[in-house]
């Protein structure tokens, strides 16, 4: 019946019959066979079906997809800001911390050569930056020339001369930046007794002039006269330490 080819020529087509007919009237003129009007239909079948079903859920999609975007862009721009507040952030805690690296090794230097010389008799030494222009960064080398020698890293130093160069060293520090207490554990071991003489005066001169209070821990006999108080453990019975304590001061007074 007509209604039904209408109907097939509807669900075909997917056009109303008017607006066939309105396509058809700007190609009247063209004359084409069956068999090329059947390829051209089933050519546009098949971009049709390649198509796939409508999404009617694309727009909304596309609107959630859109604000997904819009935030991981928000997110992404925060991110940078932070990333360019931590750069700097870390620029300014560089450069501050170049600052005093560069003003304690200073101080610390100075006092070096000045201890070196007085434990020494003379000499001189220094600290040296190395294997990189940034402070932070670089390494530390000692030079020495202790009297009557050539200039050298402490490697090449005796066992003595290492030590009284470390003790320089370490009231270099102390002077610089003082602690409340200094612990040296038997650093006069490889001492003999006028380079132990020299250490007992340095320290003298530690005590006057910082409030640190250095514990010395030793077995040398002109090392523990020259303390102020003596600490020693002795074991009366077998496994039961006690411990004693000598003030040299008082003990002088009654000798005397």
């Amino acid at each position: 019946t007509v209604d039904a080819a209408l109907e097939r020529m509807r669900e075909e087509t997917e056009l109303t019959p008017d607006i066939l007919v309105q396509k058809l009237d700007g190609a009247h003129e063209q004359t084409i066979s069956v068999p090329e009007l059947e390829a051209t239909i089933a050519r546009l079948r098949r971009s049709r079906d390649a198509l796939g079903s409508v999404n009617l859920r694309a727009e909304e999609d596309a609107r959630a997809v859109q604000e997904e975007y819009d935030l991981l862009v928000s997110e992404k721009a925060d991110l940078e800001t932070a990333i360019e507040k931590l750069r700097a952030g870390i620029n300014g805690l560089n450069r501050e911390g170049r600052e005093r690296l560069l003003t304690a090794f200073e101080q610390v230097n100075t006092s070096f050569g000045t201890l070196f010389s007085h434990l020494f008799g003379g000499g001189e030494a220094r600290l040296v930056l190395v294997e990189s222009d940034d402070p932070l960064d670089a390494g530390l080398e000692i030079m020495c020339q202790p009297p009557g020698k050539k200039l050298s890293t402490l490697s090449l130093l005796s066992g003595g001369e290492q030590t009284l160069t470390a003790l320089a060293l370490i009231f270099a520090v102390f002077l610089a930046n003082p602690a409340p207490i200094c612990v040296l554990d038997e650093v006069d071991a490889p001492l003999d007794d006028a380079n132990v003489t020299r250490f007992c005066d340095m320290l003298d001169e530690m005590t006057r002039r910082t409030n640190t209070r250095f514990l010395v821990i030793t077995h040398h006999a002109v090392t523990m006269s020259r303390m102020d108080r003596l600490f020693g453990v002795t074991m009366a019975e077998q496994g039961v330490s006690q411990l004693v304590s000598v003030d040299l001061k008082v003990a002088e007074q009654l000798v005397a």
